[in-house]
């Protein structure tokens, strides 16, 4: 009998992968509704690949960040709509305002530091894990220093951190 599993012929890391995307969509679907507020001390790091087919970036963002990029959802973002396939959001680099167009499918980690609660996914297309990125750099409120404080996905038991990974064998 062999210790190595058969290969599925049902794409079951696809198919987890596109539901735990769309628990994604339904938080910022519900957060469209109340009109972009974030209740309580919730806010969100979204990290995806600039790359990635569908994104809309602004250029020199994508100069800065040719791979990967982490927004934050917080006290300066307007315009959030979610469609079924992804979102766009405004947000401020620099002082200056910008529209991000972001699918799901782009995402590769949702954290909501305020509840340890995150989402790590595979890039699409990509059986690698994703590399290391800068803290991001959208605008923060004034005298509020989250820099640096980017969210460690790599938790230690009992955090609400959840990692996909079908796509690897050992």
């Amino acid at each position: 009998m062999s210790e190595t599993p058969p290969d599925s012929l049902i794409p079951y890391d696809e198919i987890v992968q596109e539901a735990l995307r769309a628990v994604v969509g339904r938080v910022l679907g519900e957060i469209e509704q109340t009109g972009g507020e974030l209740p309580g001390e919730h806010h969100f790091y979204i990290t995806f690949k600039t790359d990635a087919a569908g994104v809309d970036i602004p250029a020199d963002l994508r100069a800065r960040f040719p791979d990967e990029m982490t927004i934050v959802l917080q006290h300066k973002f307007w315009d959030l709509s979610v469609s079924d396939q992804g979102f766009s959001v405004g947000l401020s680099f620099n002082g200056v305002g910008s529209i991000l167009t972001i699918p799901f499918a782009a995402i590769t980690a949702f954290v909501d530091p305020a509840v340890d609660f995150g989402l790590q996914f595979q890039a699409v297309g990509d059986n690698d894990v994703a590399p290391g990125h800068d803290p991001a750099e959208n605008d923060e409120p004034e005298g509020e220093a989250e820099q640096g404080d980017g969210p460690d996905v790599q938790k230690d038991e009992g955090s609400n951190v959840v990692t996909v990974d079908f796509g690897r064998r050992k």
